[in-house]
């Protein structure tokens, strides 16, 4: 068995991924083509891992286990089902969310839904705040502040990102609402969520979303609070770095900054508030600005010579705790990128390239594990920064890359067994995003292929069936409210999005024209068989001569 899966692989990435790395010497044209038969491969391979999960789930509430018997943390432990919010919530339900969606959307309106309102009625404990729930006894936990903000960071703001305000919007809201009202942390800026940098990060990644989604002054406050203390005291007192775990009582705490994942949090959550209030011009912009450029030069200067970032490094020397290399060096990098971004510092983005362009050095790399998820989120990581900085030796590097990742799959749909399978799904529809520069299929069905590739203003997309596809559009402005498109974590980067109010010319293979409205496009729009052009025809006004305005007396 162990022989076939290696000879598996080996065919794989000799034979597949060689095919799609020919494209970036063809046309347009061959590309789409390719890209196609890449995105059906990896949505059958995310709609296996969403059947397979599904007929895990508890027969009572319908909530998912974090783990099933055999899967990664059960080695040598007595096995036991329970839904957890920061593991189950988190990482595996969300992406099951969006991979029925696209692929299943009878799965998605009907037992997603009610997965959402068994997990409000069977978790909440204390106002809208989630706990664990045994699956066995059918009894919940304690309260759980942590448990929250995970699902809300990693789970529901993903699909808001992608989807915008759906009922999980709805729930991300109230459940982000309850956990700052109940914070228990006493600071002089008030209370926050916890005393570590995951925690705090994870908050105020939602809440910058929330503040430029909502009119609620609150959630900008309790934003304030937490990088107020961060960048008026634990920043200060650890050489820019937040630390892993802080002692307000004391003033003191750990000597170690995480980049990996459960700490690089706050770094990514700092900056990413640090631009909006730059966005807005607000005094907050001018006080955070030094603290934010020395941390991310900080974190900078602890990179290898490659510019890639350690797991964790100590905040005086800046050197590795261990030479384990970060998996989420893209998330950090992201933060990097957004700084450049909301100054205009051309060092950051230069940094950027750098880590980019030295890529396929690190073909195979172990990232730290010999689990896929590692991989996984290295892979979601650069294709955050290439779709503001397309790096084509960093494209192959994806290639490959995902090429291994999808070879890991069992036949039985599974790849580990355990909740970071979500994860994997999320990893292969950022991929599929790329390959079809942001259009859906809806819905997909086995062994329709779609993809699409760019020509100097706008895309070929190719179908191998009639098929009715929607088209990305500026989700950061119209659906989060930002005024750029900043690089950031648990987004669904934009690759080719239209204006709803600019018009679009379509021309298919037999020549037959058509004008549509950008908006017709992201509503959906049926294309016929073979390659379909679309070119936009700029921005209003479109009429050859402009009547004059009519002013009413």
């Amino acid at each position: 068995m162990r022989l076939r899966r290696w000879s598996e692989l080996i065919r794989q990435i000799a034979g597949i991924s060689l095919a799609s790395l020919a494209g970036w010497a063809s046309s347009p044209a061959d590309q789409a083509r390719q890209h196609a038969r890449d995105v059906e491969r990896a949505l059958r391979s995310a709609q296996r891992v969403l059947h397979a999960w599904l007929a895990q789930a508890d027969p009572l509430t319908l909530l998912l286990p974090d783990r099933l018997p055999g899967g990664r943390g059960t080695e040598g432990r007595p096995y036991h089902r329970v839904y957890t919010p920061h593991n189950s919530g988190a990482d595996l339900y969300p992406y099951l969310i969006l991979t029925a969606r696209i692929t299943d959307p009878e799965i998605y309106h009907g037992r997603m839904l009610e997965m959402l309102r068994n997990e409000v009625r069977y978790t909440t404990v204390l106002d809208s705040l989630p706990a664990d729930f045994d699956l066995e006894k059918h009894v919940p936990a304690q309260p759980s502040i942590f448990g929250a903000a995970e699902y809300a960071k990693d789970g529901l703001l993903a699909v808001t990102e992608l989807l915008g305000r759906t009922p999980w919007f709805e729930r991300m809201r109230e459940l982000t609402r309850d956990m700052m009202r109940h914070c228990s942390v006493k600071t002089r800026w008030g209370p926050l969520p916890g005393t570590g940098a995951e925690i705090n990060g994870d908050a105020l990644q939602v809440l910058v979303r929330l503040a430029a989604m909502d009119r609620d002054l609150s959630w900008r406050q309790w934003a304030r609070g937490i990088a107020d203390a961060y960048v008026e005291e634990i920043l200060p007192r650890s050489n820019g770095l937040p630390v892993e775990e802080w002692d307000f009582a004391t003033q003191s705490g750990s000597k170690r900054c995480r980049l990996r994942d459960h700490g690089n949090e706050a770094i990514v959550g700092l900056t990413l508030l640090y631009a909006l209030e730059a966005e807005e011009q607000t005094p907050y912009a001018r006080r955070y600005e030094p603290a934010i450029r020395k941390m991310l030069d900080q974190v900078l200067a602890s990179a290898n010579p490659d510019g890639f970032l350690y797991e964790s490094i100590d905040v005086d020397s800046l050197r590795p705790v261990r030479d384990t290399l970060s998996d989420n060096w893209g998330y950090v990098y992201g933060a990097v990128y957004a700084f450049f971004q909301s100054t205009g510092d051309p060092s950051y983005r230069e940094a950027t390239l750098k880590v980019l362009r030295a890529l396929p050095k690190y073909l195979g790399h172990n990232w730290g594990s010999t689990s896929f998820d590692e991989l996984a989120d290295s892979i979601e990581g650069a294709l955050y920064l290439l779709a503001r900085e397309p790096v084509q030796e960093a494209f192959q590097w994806v290639e490959k890359e995902t090429q291994r990742l999808m070879s890991l799959q069992r036949p039985d749909g599974f790849i580990e067994r355990w909740y970071g399978e979500g994860n994997y799904n999320r990893t292969l529809l950022l991929y599929v995003m790329w390959k079809t520069q942001g259009i859906l299929p809806d819905p997909w069905t086995p062994g329709l292929e779609l993809g699409a590739a760019r020509t100097n203003d706008g895309l070929i997309v190719f179908v191998n069936r009639p098929a009715r596809v929607r088209f990305d559009f500026p989700r950061h402005r119209l659906v989060i409210g930002f005024r750029k498109n900043y690089a950031r974590l648990n987004e669904f980067p934009e690759w080719y999005a239209v204006e709803p109010n600019w018009l679009y010319r379509l021309r298919d293979a037999r020549g037959v024209e058509q004008v549509r409205l950008g908006s017709e496009l992201v509503a959906g729009i049926q294309l016929p068989e073979g390659l379909t052009t679309v070119e936009p025809l700029g921005p209003p006004p479109y009429a050859q001569k402009a009547s004059p305005v009519r002013t009413e007396h």
